[in-house]
């Protein structure tokens, strides 16, 4: 629920942003903030190379690109201000997915929610934390 009393549902439009083949998983959330937001891990060949300041100008293109078209499929309450390209690997060792392979959100939200007012502040399209 955003800080705008409405109920976003994350599923649908994370499905949206894993359709893009340089994204591997993402996790939408933003409960109590005036927009939703999303963090992503990029696809598994891209990230031995995710510090490549080349390529990070290339994927911060496309993704700006993807949360453009994302945003134009949902409704304005529900969309994205931001991707957060996340470095750390996100697996079933480290707690942030089930058995099955599916994202555990309040794991993954209480893991970077410290971070979160400084990028809902920082008003960029994507932003690289790695």
């Amino acid at each position: 629920k955003t800080s705008k009393g409405k109920y976003v549902a994350p599923v649908p439009i994370e499905n949206l942003l894993n359709s893009h083949h340089r994204i591997e998983l993402s996790c939408v959330s933003g409960p109590g903030r005036p927009a939703c937001h999303a963090l992503v891990q990029l696809s598994e060949e891209l990230r031995p190379r995710m510090r490549d300041a080349q390529l990070q100008a290339e994927i911060s293109a496309e993704l700006e690109a993807l949360l453009d078209s994302v945003n134009a499929q949902i409704e304005e309450f529900e969309s994205v201000q931001f991707l957060a390209v996340i470095g750390e690997e996100w697996d079933i060792h480290n707690d942030f997915l089930t058995p099955t392979l599916k994202i555990k959100r309040d794991v993954i939200e209480s893991a970077y929610s410290h971070l979160l007012d400084d990028w809902y502040n920082a008003r960029k399209k994507v932003i690289w934390h790695l």
